[in-house]
C-alpha cells in the first residue's frame, strides 16, 4: 500500500482485493470519495447519507462503508499546493482500495492560462480573481476526470440510462428508452494530442502531413490527432458483450462514423465483428447471419449484434428507442450521445456514471459543478445517488441497491423534489439538497413494507 502524506486511512475498515479476476468485499469496506468542486460539498452530504441508511436498513447493521475522503480538482490545489489538481497519492489509492466514488469537478473550457479555485472563473492573470476577488488563482488545467481515466486505464464509460417515474421529460414516452451506453475512455480526440497554431510544433507536424504524407489543409490550422486502437477497442466491446450476456440484454448496437472515419471509426466496427466472432460465437449473432442464416427471426437465448452511424443513431434513440439496449462506441461519439439520451429522461441531474477498468473502478456525478449555486443546499443529488447505486450493485450489494432505488423513485413519484424537478411538477414540494437526502432514507422504510406486505 502507498505512504500516504496527506490521505488518513480509516485504522477500521478493510480493503476490496481481487481472487483470480473475481472482486472480494468484506463486509466493511474502505471506500475513498471526494466530495468535488463547486456544488459537491452539497451533493456528497445528501449522497452519503441515502448510501449509509442504505446499507444499515438493507444489512441490520451487518455491513458498512468505511469512507476514506481524498483530493482532486479545486481540492486537491488546497490540500497540496497551487499546481496539484490531480495528486498522485489519489491515483494510488483509488488502485489500492479498488473502488472510488467522486462528486463533480471543475474542467476549464477556454483558452485562458488561469483559473480561480473559489468561484471557476477563467483569467489572464494569477492575480485575484477578477470574478469574486479569491486570491486562490491557479494555471488552467486540462480535465482532471479525463486525467483519472487515462492514468489508471479505466477504459470503459458506464452510463445506465433510464426513466425515474415521476421525473419529468421533454418526450411523450420516456419509459421505452433504457439503454446502457459503453464509452471508450481513454483514446480518440480525449487523448489531448494537439498542436496550437502558430506553434513550432504545430508547423512540424503541418509540414510533415502535408510535404511528406501528401495531405491537404490550411496552414493556419489547430492540429488534432484521433488515436483508435485495435487493443482499447476490442476490451471495450469485449466488456459490452460480456454485461448484454451476464444481464440477458438483447442487443449490443456499436455506434460509429465510419462511413467518414474509414480506418478509425470504421475499424472500431470492424473490430467490434471480429471480437464477436473471435470470442463469442455462440452466444453472438450479427445483422448480416440474421438474415443470411436464420431468415430474419432471432435464435432464442442469442444476442444481436449490429452497427450504426452516429447522427442516424440521434434521431433513432428519440423515434425508436425501444430497439436498442446495450450499446457500445468511441470516446467522443459517447460523451455526444450519452448527454443526449439523458436528456429524454430528465437530463443530467439523473445520470449515473461510473469509470471501470480490469480491477479499479470510479463512479462519479456525470453533471458539472454549478459554481453559482456552490453552499446553497440546493442543486439535485440524483446523479450521484444513482452512481451510489452503480457502485452497490458492482460491489454485490444488490440489496441495498435495489432499497436505494425503490426510495428514490417513491420520493419523486410523491413530488417531494429539489428545486430543478419541482419548477417542473405542479404541486410539488421543494427539499433543500440535504432534505431530498434525508427523504429518500425515510421511504426506504416504506417500500420494504410494500416488497415484503
Amino acid at each position: 500500500m502507498a505512504d500516504y502524506k496527506k490521505i488518513k486511512v480509516p485504522a477500521e475498515g478493510t480493503k476490496i482485493t481481487y481472487e483470480n479476476g473475481e472482486i472480494v468485499v468484506p463486509n466493511d469496506p474502505i471506500i475513498p470519495f471526494f466530495p468535488g468542486d463547486g456544488t459537491g460539498p452539497d451533493l456528497w452530504k445528501a449522497a452519503q447519507t441515502v448510501f449509509d441508511g442504505a446499507v444499515a436498513k438493507a444489512y441490520g447493521g451487518k455491513k458498512k462503508f468505511v469512507w476514506m475522503e481524498v483530493a482532486a480538482g479545486l481540492t486537491a490545489l488546497q490540500w497540496y499546493d497551487k499546481d496539484t489538481v490531480l495528486p498522485q497519492e489519489t491515483l494510488d489509492a483509488f488502485v489500492d482500495f479498488k473502488v472510488s466514488i467522486k462528486g463533480p469537478l471543475t474542467t476549464p473550457v477556454g483558452g485562458f492560462e488561469f483559473v480561480c479555485l473559489t468561484c471557476s472563473k477563467e483569467q489572464d492573470t494569477r492575480e485575484k480573481c477578477i470574478q469574486c476577488e479569491s486570491e486562490w488563482v491557479t494555471p488552467r488545467f486540462r480535465s482532471v476526470n479525463v486525467g483519472i481515466r487515462q492514468k489508471l486505464d479505466l477504459y470503459a464509460c458506464v452510463r445506465p440510462i433510464r426513466w425515474i417515474e415521476g421525473v419529468p421529460c421533454p418526450v411523450k414516452h420516456p419509459e421505452k428508452l433504457d439503454i446502457i451506453i459503453f464509452r471508450e475512455n481513454t483514446e480518440d480526440v480525449y487523448a489531448g494530442i494537439e498542436f496550437q497554431e502558430g506553434t513550432e510544433e504545430q508547423k512540424k507536424v503541418y509540414e510533415f502531413l502535408t510535404k511528406v504524407m501528401g495531405k491537404s489543409f490550411r496552414a493556419d490550422s489547430g492540429i488534432g490527432i484521433k488515436p483508435i486502437s485495435i487493443t482499447g477497442t476490442k476490451r471495450l466491446i469485449r466488456m459490452a458483450i460480456k454485461y448484454a450476456i451476464d444481464h440477458k440484454k438483447p442487443s449490443v448496437t456499436m455506434v460509429h462514423k465510419g462511413n467518414i472515419q474509414k480506418f478509425t471509426e470504421g475499424a472500431f466496427r470492424d473490430w467490434g465483428y471480429e471480437v464477436a466472432r473471435d470470442e463469442f460465437a455462440d452466444v453472438i449473432v450479427s445483422e448480416a447471419d440474421l438474415w443470411e442464416k436464420h431468415e430474419g427471426k432471432m435464435p432464442e437465448g442469442k444476442i444481436l449484434l449490429k452497427d450504426r452511424i452516429a447522427d442516424m443513431t440521434f434521431q433513432q434513440l428519440l423515434l425508436r428507442p425501444e430497439e436498442y439496449s446495450v450499446m457500445v462506441m468511441p470516446n467522443l461519439n459517447g460523451d455526444y450521445l450519452s448527454d443526449a439520451a439523458v436528456a429524454q429522461v430528465g437530463g443530467l441531474g439523473v445520470a449515473p456514471g461510473a469509470n471501470i477498468g480490469n480491477e479499479v473502478a470510479v463512479f462519479e456525478a456525470t453533471h458539472g459543478t454549478a459554481p453559482k449555486y456552490t453552499g446553497q443546499d440546493k442543486v439535485n443529488p440524483g446523479s450521484l445517488i444513482l452512481s451510489g447505486v452503480m457502485m452497490l450493485e458492482h460491489l454485490g450489494w444488490q440489496k441495498a441497491a435495489d432499497l436505494t432505488l425503490k426510495a428514490l423513485t417513491k420520493t419523486i413519484a410523491d413530488k417531494t423534489v429539489t428545486y430543478d424537478l419541482h419548477r417542473q411538477m405542479e404541486g410539488a414540494t421543494k427539499l433543500k439538497c440535504s432534505e431530498f437526502g434525508e427523504a429518500i432514507v425515510k421511504n426506504m422504510d416504506a417500500v420494504r413494507e410494500v416488497a415484503t406486505a
